[in-house]
């Protein structure tokens, strides 16, 4: 089905997902994955962090732009935490969307150009693997673990199905 005029400009923007800590989370996703933090913004109870690809300049513009850019462009990931759990000894963690009961939210994915590259550099960085490239019948996708638990899809760029 075309679509229609009332959402030609729909765009998806972002998922949301709850972590634990901070201070383990945003490394992972921006010196591990190498995700641009583009912005952060403390609600009081909790503290919601926007990150990115930036391909196109938005971390180099002034505040306010890079906001409303942020706004306007697609595939941004929204790190929430709310303040204490990374503290609290009784906290039991996030559901990863893939445990039972209730399987729901499943995965994100990065494309990468080259694999096994990629692969390697996330095994030197003692990231936790679900499933290597050697692992199951897909032989050309991987599933890391982020610090929460999240299952992130490393797929090639140029993927032959």
């Amino acid at each position: 089905m075309p679509r229609t005029a009332e959402t030609a400009s729909f765009k998806f923007n972002h998922t949301m997902i709850r972590i634990k800590d901070p201070k383990l989370s945003l490394p992972f996703y921006t010196d591990v994955l190498g995700m641009d933090l583009f912005s952060e913004q403390n609600m009081g109870d909790f503290t919601l962090y926007f990150l990115g690809y930036d391909h196109d300049g938005i971390s180099q513009l002034p505040t306010k732009e890079k906001q409303m850019a942020r706004f306007n462009r697609e595939g941004i990931l929204e790190l929430t935490h709310n303040h204490g759990t990374e503290s609290d000894p009784n906290f039991q963690g996030y559901a990863n969307g893939n445990s039972d009961p209730g399987r729901g939210f499943g995965h994100i994915a990065i494309t990468v150009d080259n694999i096994q590259e990629a692969c390697a550099r996330l095994e030197k960085l003692n990231v936790p693997f679900k499933k290597r490239l050697s692992d199951g019948k897909m032989k050309n996708i991987a599933f890391i673990l982020d610090p929460d638990g999240y299952w992130i899809e490393i797929v090639p760029s140029a993927l032959e199905l």
